[in-house]
């Protein structure tokens, strides 16, 4: 047998020993197959969860688009493996690889990690170390490829310093082509300098920040004194925005999988960014500002990628989709072009109340997708606090809404433990889900509702990034509270665990000493902590306690105005003394308004960045 055959023989039973193969193929339809002998740059683009979670991440599905219409770049995929094949992986000693080509990534010039979530961490260090990359980046040498990261927990990427070569800040459509240009012009040069030449390089890139040209101190009560700039580096690492959403071309024929996964449906970005100004939530300020894309965009996109796809649902993707200044015009067009092919559109995000009989008719005419909503807050003092400028005539005429244009089922979304909260506040979801159960359904039915609660987690860059989170304990007996209060046919109550949202806490403000504490409990074991048949709080208890290091000293402790942030040196373009004046309006009962319709609320992103507000809704289809 010669090795080629020999080769494919092993991937086949490789294959034939997991449970769902279709993971690992790299044959869907649409994915990109690249001689690597006719490009000059392997880029293998790493999603630290399952691949069902991975095919769904929209900035994957662009990055990809764009690595592989560069001509002298391969971009391939590579997601966590699940657990049958990590096993197979080591036993048989086969480094992890990327799926297009089932070249190990190791061999890949680069590795660029997304990070969307804290408590998928433990998966970085895991795909490292099955690669057979060294998990220190101070200990890797010429020949490893260079670990890179991006995504919103970049934006406090400290727990993770020591693990990445360098990251970027903020949006990579235009930051991508320049550093790998960059990486082109040094690679033709002969690799002068090697990586630490070209680190030096690319550190001069807006948007990169490379965590080894940065020293941290502390005070002897454990909070950061100070982080310095050596190596030339800036003393901040201001993101990159892209002013113009048509200004780059999007993917309109993604790899389509082989298997269900997450969001199995075409999905069409039709604005990025949120001004709403929700004081807890870490998106509404690392994304601003608002920039749409015009409808006749929107609508060409659609029918693009409906031809290039295959799909029957056309997903309008944002943080908040009705929010969308040209929304029911361009559902009804979409509904009228594609309706007949039995192709339907479906809202994620949806704010109660943007939300119209109108809208909801339009998005349940061809079909009809599960509905969520968000009050976040049971009480309007809290949902004031929160700045969700919400009312409850609003959330009772959105489910009015829902209910005349023909749903029976609806989500709702709720936080605990958010600043101010008291026992009224948490009486007034248990109210305000009885009220919206008591609507009924269609025919006299009752309303099916699905109710999930979450523990509030203090995130970096927001109006809340001072506050302590409830202790587990405090936690728990809210949800034991609600599960007695909501104890009514047709309501089903969901809980977040409150052990896992005090990691994700903990990560989420916290500084470099963390990397000790990750790399200990996954060498434990921790891996795919999001998934609750996996998260074992014992082996992360331990992994503080053999560092010397308290949970609650970054969970659950209260921070001062002045205290430095083990992130105040990465920029998201949202002044500080704005985050502390809406604190302090919370705290006042105050709210602010939406600056797409409003006043400039004076956050600094725009004059920050050079980037403005775009609403393009009026423009023709």
């Amino acid at each position: 047998m010669g090795e080629r055959a020999e080769e494919a023989a092993g991937r086949e039973r490789l294959l034939e020993s997991v449970e769902k193969p279709a993971r690992y193929l790299g044959t869907e339809w649409n994915a990109v197959r690249k001689d690597h002998r006719e490009v000059d740059i392997l880029f293998a683009l790493a999603f630290p969860d399952a691949y069902e979670v991975g095919m769904s991440h929209l900035g994957s599905k662009i990055l990809y688009h764009l690595l592989n219409r560069r001509g002298d770049t391969a971009g391939e995929r590579v997601y966590a493996p699940w657990v049958d094949m990590e096993a197979r992986l080591r036993e048989e000693g086969r480094p992890l690889f990327a799926l297009e080509s089932w070249r190990p990534v190791r061999e890949f010039d680069f590795l660029g990690f997304s990070l969307q979530y804290e408590l998928n961490y433990t998966n970085i260090l895991n795909m490292l170390d099955l690669a057979g990359i060294p998990l220190q980046a101070s200990e890797r040498g010429e020949g490893d490829p260079l670990v890179i990261a991006g995504g919103p927990c970049a934006f406090n990427a400290e727990p993770l310093a020591g693990f990445f070569d360098f990251m970027v800040l903020g949006e990579g459509e235009e930051v991508l082509d320049e550093i790998l240009d960059l990486y082109a012009r040094w690679k033709r040069q002969g690799r002068v300098g090697g990586r630490r030449e070209f680190l030096h390089r690319v550190v001069e890139v807006p948007g990169v920040y490379v965590p080894s040209f940065y020293e941290v101190d502390y005070h002897p009560d454990g909070t950061v004194r100070e982080v310095r700039a050596r190596d030339g580096a800036p003393s901040r690492v201001k993101k990159r925005v892209l002013p113009d959403l048509e200004a780059v071309s999007y993917p309109v024929r993604p790899p389509v999988p082989f298997l269900d996964v997450i969001h199995d449906r075409i999905m069409v970005e039709v604005f990025r960014g949120c001004s709403r100004g929700c004081r807890f939530c870490h998106a509404g300020m690392v994304y601003r500002p608002v920039r749409e894309r015009s409808p006749q965009a929107v609508v060409s996109l659609a029918g693009e990628l409906v031809r290039g796809t295959g799909y029957d649902q056309i997903s309008l993707a944002s943080l908040a989709s009705a929010d969308y200044s040209a929304v029911t015009r361009v559902v009804r067009e979409l509904n009228e072009r594609f309706g007949p092919c039995g192709i339907g559109v479906s809202l994620p995000s949806l704010r109660m109340d943007s939300f119209s009989v109108d809208l909801a008719r339009e998005a349940g005419r061809v079909r009809r997708a599960g509905l969520t909503f968000a009050p976040e807050a049971g009480s309007q003092r809290l949902r004031d606090v929160i700045n969700k400028n919400l009312t409850e005539d609003e959330i009772m005429g959105a489910v009015d809404a829902a209910v005349e244009a023909g749903w029976d089922s609806v989500k709702l979304y709720f936080m605990v433990g958010l600043p101010t909260e008291g026992d009224e506040d948490l009486e007034g979801i248990a109210r305000l889900v009885e009220a919206v159960s008591a609507r009924g359904g269609r025919g006299g039915k009752r309303l099916s509702l699905s109710v999930s609660v979450s523990p509030f987690v203090p995130k970096a860059h927001t109006s809340f990034q001072w506050e302590a989170q409830d202790s587990v304990q405090v936690l728990e007996e809210k949800f034991r509270f609600l599960r007695r209060r909501l104890r009514i046919p047709g309501v089903n109550l969901s809980w977040h665990d409150p052990r896992m949202s005090l990691v994700e806490a903990v990560f989420s403000r916290g500084d470099r000493r963390l990397g000790r504490v990750l790399e200990r409990a996954w060498r434990a074991g921790c891996r795919f902590d999001s998934w609750t048949e996996f998260w074992d709080f014992r082996r992360w208890e331990e992994a503080f306690r053999s560092e010397g290091l308290e949970p609650g000293f970054y969970a659950n402790r209260a921070r001062p105005r002045d205290e430095v942030f083990p992130w105040d040196h990465l920029d998201a373009g949202v002044d500080r003394d704005f985050l502390w004046e809406e604190r302090e309006k919370a705290y006042r009962g105050e709210t602010t308004p939406d600056c797409r319709w409003d006043a400039c609320p004076g956050c600094g992103v725009c004059p920050e960045l050079g980037v403005a507000i775009a609403l393009r809704g009026e423009g023709q289809m």
